[in-house]
C-alpha cells in the first residue's frame, strides 16, 4: 500500500502482509460483515490502496463517512494505536489526503449526475417503475416507437408525453406494434409520477455523464469518485438502478482491453443486497453477463453487504477477493449463513473459518485474495491497515471547496432542456389542435349557413300556411265573391279598353 514497487497490503498480524496483486484486482470482489464491524474503513482503505497504484475508484457513500479520504488523517487515537503496533511509519505510513471528485444525483452535494431515458433503456426502467411483464412490454414498444420516429427521450417528462402520444393513438399502432392497453399505459404513467415524487426526475436530462470523467488520475493517483449516496437510499429502487446503469453503461461504451497490470477503474458496489431483491431473472442474467465480462474492459467490481448469502451463486463464484468481517450467530438463520460464508474461503488449517467469523474484533476479518495465477490464497486472519485519510466526514465548507475547484466544475452544473419528444409531440397536438379549432369553426360556419337556410325554409312555409288558411276561412262564399270580383275587373277593363279605342279612332278620322 505504501510503497508503488511492491505489492501493496491491505492487512496485517503478527505473521504476515495480506497483499493483493494489482493484475488481479480486476478479478472482482466481496467485502461483508454485520453492520458496526468495520466494513466502511475497510472499503475506505481500499479505495486509497487503488488510487496509491494509480486506479481510479467509484465508490458510494451511505453516510458521508467517506468523504474523510479527501483529508490528510490521524484524527483517532485507535488509528494511530494501530499504526504504532505494526511500525508501519517505517513501512511507509503516512497521513495524506487522496484526490477525490464528488457526485450527487440530486446535485447537493456534488457535481450532479444525470443520464438521458433513452440511455437508461426499457429494461433498467421496467425494474425503476415496478413494472409487471404486460407493462414492460409496453414501455419497450414506447421507446421502439420513439425510435422509429426521430423522437428522443431524454427527461420524464419526454416519456410522459411519448406514452399519451400513444395512448391517445393506440388504434393507428396497434396493426404495427400489437395490443396497447390503456391500462398498462396509465400504470407506466402513475410509475412516473412516484418517480418525479421521489427526485428522481432530477436524475434524467442533459448534460449527460461522460463516463471518462470518473477515470481520471492526478499526479500519478488514481481519483476517488464518491457518490453522496445518503439522500438516495430514501429510493432504495432508484439507488440500485441507478448503479446498475452506471456499470451497463462502462461495459458498453469501455474499449477491450485483455488483462492488464492492474485495473482502470475499480468500482465499488455498497449494501448490494437492495440490488437482488426481488430482481428479474431478465435483469440477473444481465448483471452475471456484465460482472463476468467487463473485467476485459479493466474494471473490478466490489459488493459490500452484510452476508455472502445476499448475492446469487452465479455472481458470487465470480468473487475472487474476499474480505470477511465479523458476523452474529443468534439465530439459527444466522448460523447457517456463517456457514456459507465459510465454506467461502479456502481453509487454513491454523483456525475453524466458522468459529473466527463470529470472534472477529472490530477492524478485523478474515482474508483471501487472488495470488499471481487467479487461485485464491489461504484464508488469513489479520487487521485491516488503517486509512491514510482522515476517518469520518468533511465539512460542508471543505467538501463545497473541493467541488468547486475541481476540473470539471461548471460542465454538468447548468441543465440543458433541448428539443426533444415533449417539445416535438407537444408542437404536433397544438397544430392538431389548431386544425382541429379550424374545423370546427368551418362546421360552426356550416351549422349557422343550414340554420339560417331553415329558418328561411320555415318562413316560406308559415307563409303558405298562412294563405291557406286564409281560403280555408273564407269557405265556398268567398272564392265566389273573389271569383267574380275577378270578373267584374276584367269586364270593367275591358269596357273601359274600348271606349278609349274608339275615342281614340273617332278623333283621327274625324267622326261625328
Amino acid at each position: 500500500m505504501f510503497d508503488n514497487s511492491r505489492r501493496p497490503f491491505i492487512a496485517i498480524n503478527d505473521e504476515v502482509e495480506v497483499c493483493m496483486f494489482p493484475k488481479m484486482a480486476n478479478r472482482h470482489g466481496l467485502i461483508t460483515g454485520a453492520t458496526g464491524t468495520g466494513k466502511t474503513v475497510t472499503l475506505q482503505t481500499l479505495s486509497e490502496t487503488f488510487s496509491e497504484m494509480g486506479v481510479p475508484v467509484f465508490a458510494a457513500d451511505m453516510k458521508g463517512d467517506l468523504s474523510g479520504v479527501a483529508k490528510t488523517g490521524g484524527n483517532k487515537e485507535s488509528v494511530q494505536k494501530r499504526v504504532d503496533e505494526y511500525l508501519l511509519h517505517e513501512k511507509g505510513f503516512e497521513y495524506k489526503a487522496f484526490p477525490v471528485r464528488f457526485w450527487d444525483v440530486f446535485g447537493e452535494q456534488g457535481h450532479p449526475v444525470r443520464t438521458t431515458v433513452t440511455s437508461m433503456g426499457p429494461l433498467l426502467l421496467e425494474r425503476l417503475l415496478d413494472l409487471n411483464e404486460t407493462q414492460g412490454a409496453i414501455l419497450t414498444m414506447a421507446f421502439r416507437i420513439a425510435d422509429d420516429n426521430n423522437l428522443l427521450l431524454i427527461d420524464l417528462k419526454d416519456l410522459r408525453m411519448m406514452l399519451q402520444y400513444i395512448g391517445d393513438n393506440r388504434k393507428e399502432f396497434t396493426t404495427k406494434y400489437g395490443n396497447i392497453s390503456p391500462a398498462s399505459i396509465g400504470a407506466i404513467q402513475r410509475g412516473l409520477m412516484r418517480l418525479e415524487s421521489e427526485g428522481a426526475d432530477k436524475f434524467f436530462g442533459e448534460p449527460d455523464l461522460e463516463i471518462t470523467d470518473f477515470i481520471q488520475t492526478e499526479q500519478g493517483k488514481g481519483v476517488i469518485n464518491i457518490l453522496a449516496a445518503d439522500k438516495l437510499m430514501n429510493s432504495p429502487r432508484v439507488y440500485t438502478t441507478f448503479l446498475l446503469w452506471l456499470l451497463d453503461d462502462l461495459y458498453e461504451n469501455l474499449p477491450e482491453v485483455g488483462d492488464l497490470d492492474k485495473p482502470k477503474l475499480v468500482f465499488f458496489f455498497d449494501e448490494a443486497h437492495l440490488l437482488f431483491n426481488d430482481m428479474p431473472s431478465s435483469l440477473l442474467e444481465k448483471v452475471e453477463q456484465i460482472v463476468r465480462l467487463i473485467r476485459s474492459k479493466g474494471v473490478g467490481i466490489y459488493f459490500c453487504t452484510q452476508n455472502p448469502a445476499d448475492i446469487p451463486e452465479r455472481i458470487l463464484g465470480q468473487l475472487g477477493n474476499r474480505v470477511q468481517h465479523a458476523l452474529r450467530a443468534y439465530t439459527p438463520n444466522d448460523q447457517k449463513a456463517v456457514k456459507v460464508a465459510a465454506n467461502t474461503f479456502r481453509v487454513n488449517p491454523k483456525f475453524n473459518t466458522e468459529e473466527i467469523i463470529t470472534q472477529l474484533n472490530t477492524g478485523e476479518a478474515l482474508i483471501s485474495f487472488l495470488d499471481v495465477k487467479g487461485a485464491p490464497q489461504m484464508v488469513e486472519r489479520a487487521n485491516i491497515l488503517p486509512p491514510q485519510g482522515q476517518i469520518g466526514p468533511l465539512t460542508s465548507g471543505e467538501r463545497n471547496q473541493i467541488i468547486r475547484s475541481s476540473l470539471i466544475y461548471g460542465v454538468y452544473e447548468k441543465l440543458i432542456d433541448r428539443e426533444s419528444a415533449y417539445e416535438i409531440l407537444t408542437h404536433k397536438k397544438e397544430l392538431l389542435e389548431g386544425e382541429r379549432q379550424k374545423a370546427a369553426q368551418e362546421m360552426e360556419r356550416i351549422r349557422q349557413q343550414k340554420e339560417a337556410q331553415k329558418a328561411l325554409l320555415e318562413e316560406e312555409r308559415a307563409k303558405r300556411a298562412a294563405a291557406r288558411q286564409r281560403k280555408a276561412d273564407q269557405g265556398i262564399l268567398g272564392e265566389v265573391l273573389t271569383q267574380v270580383g275577378r270578373s267584374t275587373t276584367r269586364q270593367i277593363s275591358n269596357e273601359l279598353g274600348r271606349t278609349i279605342t274608339r275615342s281614340l279612332f273617332g278623333a283621327l278620322f274625324g267622326k261625328k
